[in-house]
């Protein structure tokens, strides 16, 4: 039996092209993406460990088991669960009763095991102002954001010039969408497109059907001409 496996082994290699016939072929790195069924990652994974785990005489794994480790999924005990769930619902009755002291809050700090229990006060989060065509205007730097529809280019820095805010430079991930230093027709070219659009154009790839959203960062100048630090834009994709 072990000659016909080494014979098959040779006939195997044997088979394999020549790697000279594969100068021209280049490998592009995928990101992994567990959540995403159309892309077949968990599939391709759980095929490859299963063959792996079958020559090794390793217990195999179903897909369920396999996206649980791949996606390095970190089991929840229900009393932990349990506990936390009672201090959000805490903070939660502040809210509602209409609190605005922030010292009335508290941040929980928890650790079943010794056991510890440990309570302090949140930290304000960072403002920023920005002079809009009303007055100041203050925005929260960690929880403010700005939401808009898949509108064009044009249309896109106009609804910002009506407050008050002259976008210079519109970037997602690493693509720069748009920037004032650009020259005058390579912008032209791009103000017809909507965001999606525009999206896909300068990154050369579609949006993945199941991203939600898509992120855009932008800097932007204000009535007094300061340049100012103002939160992301959002864009909810609809399906």
């Amino acid at each position: 039996a072990s000659m016909d496996d080494n014979d098959e082994l040779d006939k195997i290699a044997k088979s394999l092209p020549s790697p000279k016939t594969l100068g021209d072929f280049k490998l592009t790195p995928v990101e992994f993406e567990k959540d995403d069924d159309s892309n077949f990652h968990i599939d391709f994974i759980t095929a490859a460990s299963n063959l792996r785990a079958e020559n090794y005489k390793i217990a195999t794994a179903d897909r369920h088991k396999t996206k649980f480790i791949a996606g390095k999924i970190i089991p929840a005990i229900a009393t932990t669960t349990a506990l936390v769930t009672g201090l959000v619902v805490l903070e939660l009755y502040k809210i509602i009763d209409g609190k605005d002291d922030i010292e009335q809050y508290k941040n929980g700090f928890v650790n079943l095991a010794l056991p510890f229990f440990g309570f302090s006060e949140p930290i304000a989060s960072p403002k920023g102002k920005y002079q809009g065509k009303n007055g100041e205007v203050v925005i929260d730097k960690l929880w403010d954001r700005f939401d808009t529809e898949d509108v064009t280019l044009e249309q896109f820095l106009k609804n910002f010039a009506d407050k008050g805010l002259e976008i210079t430079m519109i970037s997602s991930g690493v693509s720069l969408l748009y920037a004032s230093f650009y020259p005058a027709a390579k912008n032209k070219d791009r103000l017809p497109l909507k965001l999606s659009e525009l999206v896909e154009t300068i990154s050369k790839k579609p949006i993945p059907e199941h991203q939600k959203n898509v992120i855009f960062e932008i800097t932007a100048e204000d009535t007094t001409e300061e340049d100012v630090e103002i939160p992301f834009v959002q864009l909810k994709m609809r399906k």
